[in-house]
């Protein structure tokens, strides 16, 4: 119920003079005002179990943190904590602002209120303000001007180089690039390695393939000996000096022996996998069904016939009369076979529709 015009005004005085005569004390300790969200109230409703929010990772917003990695394993939590039927995004866009902390937690309530309408808009305000362009500029200038250090494995160089650019998803590199500056920044006796194990053809791949190769040549050097002290004096050493007849270095005897056997080992994996695939597709493949040359039917094969068996029928009648006409004729009855099987193995073959008639047959054989 509305309150009269002369209450509203009655209201409004002791108002003022409730100002009138407030306090120096109490004009220096103003009430508490909250400032509006930066994100806009969703309408679906979502409940956050308290249990939630202490396995949530924080951000400080420090230049040692990664903006990347904290958004990867915040929704790595949310993915493993999602309630049935709630949005994920509405989830994440509820949950995220627990996660940041001193710094962050600032920014976040520095920015413009109901500015925030999704759980892309937070990313996109999120990375933009830790992930800024000379940070950018800076991983990338480390992925192109990658190299190897002194006396490093060649799975440790790898996983070094990985680490560099998931630090930076969005390089922009190509692959063939990303292969060309790894390649470029290993040590020769990695390079020897490298193809030694591929039989030399590394640069024949695409740069799909390449990628995974380096990846595979990681893998399987990763389980090999670590080299000794003396191990590791005798390789500084070859690392200083070239073979002047083949222009690279040496690779010590045991890894050159276990390259060659990996290398060995793929090619055979390969091939199998390729044998394999061949039958799968000759199995798979639909059976072809042909048509008969001689009455156009796909319901039997040529061999199967009804026709040619009346034919060769017929044939024989013709060969029966006159065999009986000419007992004696030896040459007639051997040019009757032969005509036979002549017509047979023509119908067979399936090379023509046309059959001999029995008066084209009977004139033949007296031609001759």
């Amino acid at each position: 119920m509305e309150a009269a015009p002369e209450d509203q005004h009655s209201h409004q005085g002791r108002q003022d003079n409730l100002n009138e005569f407030r306090s120096m004390r109490d004009r220096m300790h103003p009430p508490r005002m909250s400032a509006p969200s930066c994100i806009v109230p969703p309408t679906e409703q979502l409940v956050i179990r308290p249990y939630l929010v202490p396995l949530l990772p924080t951000f400080h917003g420090m230049e040692s943190e990664n903006p990347y990695a904290h958004i990867k394993e915040f929704e790595d939590v949310c993915n493993t904590f999602q309630e049935g039927g709630a949005s994920i995004d509405l989830m994440r866009l509820k949950l995220f602002p627990f996660t940041l902390k001193d710094k962050a937690k600032i920014w976040l309530n520095s920015l413009r209120p109901r500015s925030i309408r999704s759980w892309t808009d937070l990313q996109a305000e999120f990375l933009k303000k830790f992930f800024p362009t000379h940070r950018t500029n800076g991983l990338k200038r480390q992925i192109s001007n990658f190299s190897a250090k002194e006396n490093e494995k060649f799975y440790e160089c790898w996983e070094r180089y990985m680490e560099a650019i998931n630090a930076c998803p969005h390089h922009g590199f190509d692959t063939w690039l990303l292969v060309s500056y790894f390649y470029d920044g290993m040590s020769s006796s990695m390079k020897q390695l490298l193809e030694t194990m591929c039989g030399g053809d590394f640069m024949s791949k695409n740069p799909e393939e390449a990628m995974d190769f380096l990846s595979y040549v990681a893998d399987v050097s990763r389980g090999w000996d670590e080299p000794t002290k003396g191990e590791v004096g005798k390789m500084k050493s070859q690392l200083n000096a070239y073979n002047a007849k083949a222009g690279m270095y040496n690779l010590k005897e045991d890894d050159d022996m276990k390259a060659k056997l990996a290398a060995m080992t793929r090619r055979l994996e390969e091939l199998e996998l390729k044998r394999m695939h061949e039958v799968q597709a000759v199995a798979e493949a639909p059976v072809q069904v042909k048509l008969c040359p001689n009455c156009q039917s796909f319901e039997h094969l040529v061999e199967e016939c009804p026709a040619i068996s009346a034919e060769r029928e017929m044939y024989r009648d013709q060969a029966n009369v006159v065999g009986q006409f000419r007992p004696n004729n030896n040459a007639l009855w051997k040019y009757l076979q032969f005509k036979l099987e002549e017509s047979s193995k023509f119908l067979m073959e399936g090379q023509s529709n046309s059959i001999p008639t029995a008066g084209s047959t009977i004139s033949a054989i007296f031609k001759y």
